[in-house]
């Protein structure tokens, strides 16, 4: 039928009239093969929020536990443990080569410093890697005292490695429970409030802290230098260095006391704070 302009009407007059505010939009609305196609159905074209249920978009990726075990500084992590297992088992099995046992143990005492450097360049620092870290130093230097205490078979010498090796552990485990506990970390600021000057001091400055970890680590480092060695060249320099590096053990062994006992009082506070809610 003719309409009274005199022109044969389009198909799309007799359906449903769009809804558009103007010329543009109704253009660009029936230029989509989707919109068209609705409307030769006779029916108005799907809104946004229709097309996102049909067609949803993707989402971005997730990171995944396995990501997380796969990070970068969890990687050089394994490698640590890696190294340092075979060192101790050169060590034991091979003393002849103990300079390769040394080798692998200083690798894995370095890496330490790479993998928080790749954390924080790859903005890839997870829990998951604290703990790795913490497990892998402890059980270290616990490996080497044991090492030693083979090596200077003595019952006073095995005594004085045994107390080490329970002070280290029961201290860095209780400094890391009570920062957890608190959801801090335990080298915060926060974390440590509270807790004996010299522990505040030994998470704040880092010269002070560096000083006290790699002397210590040196010092056991070098005692079995001394034991294995024959040289007398080297023995004179462990000698010098041992100088340095048993002053930075002591104080090591300082701060392990106080930290053991101002977290496990940090503990009993929060215990003592539950209670009296």
């Amino acid at each position: 039928e003719w309409g009274t302009t005199g022109q044969k009407p389009s198909k799309i007059s007799h359906q449903t009239p769009l809804h558009c505010n103007d010329r543009t939009t109704a253009a660009s609305t029936l230029s989509s093969p989707l919109a068209l196609h609705s409307h030769h159905l006779g029916r108005h074209p799907p809104n946004a929020q229709q097309q996102r249920r049909k067609y949803p978009m993707s989402q971005p990726n997730k990171t995944t536990a396995g990501d997380v075990l796969l990070f970068i500084p969890n990687l050089i992590g394994y490698a640590r443990v890696l190294f340092t297992l075979l060192s101790f088992v050169v060590m034991t099995f091979d003393p002849s080569h103990w300079h390769v046992g040394l080798i692998l143990y200083l690798s894995s005492f370095v890496g330490d410093l790479f993998d928080g450097i790749a954390a924080r360049k790859f903005n890839q620092t997870s829990t998951y890697g604290g703990l790795l870290d913490m497990i892998t130093d402890r059980c270290s230097t616990c490996g080497l005292l044991f090492v030693l205490s083979g090596e200077y078979d003595s019952p006073s010498y095995r005594l004085l490695f045994l107390f080490l090796m329970i002070l280290d552990i029961s201290s860095h485990w209780c400094q890391m429970y009570s920062t957890a506990s608190l959801q801090t970390h335990h080298k915060s600021d926060e974390g440590n409030a509270g807790r004996t000057f010299i522990v505040r001091w030994y998470y704040r400055y880092y010269l002070f802290f560096g000083y006290c970890c790699v002397g210590a680590e040196f010092t056991y480092m070098l005692l079995y230098i001394a034991a294995n060695n024959n040289n007398e060249t080297l023995a004179q320099i462990c000698e010098k260095l041992l100088v340095i590096c048993i002053p930075a053990c002591a104080i090591k062994q300082v701060v392990n006391i106080f930290q053991l006992s101002s977290s496990c009082h940090a503990v009993a506070a929060n215990d003592a704070k539950l209670k009296n809610k």
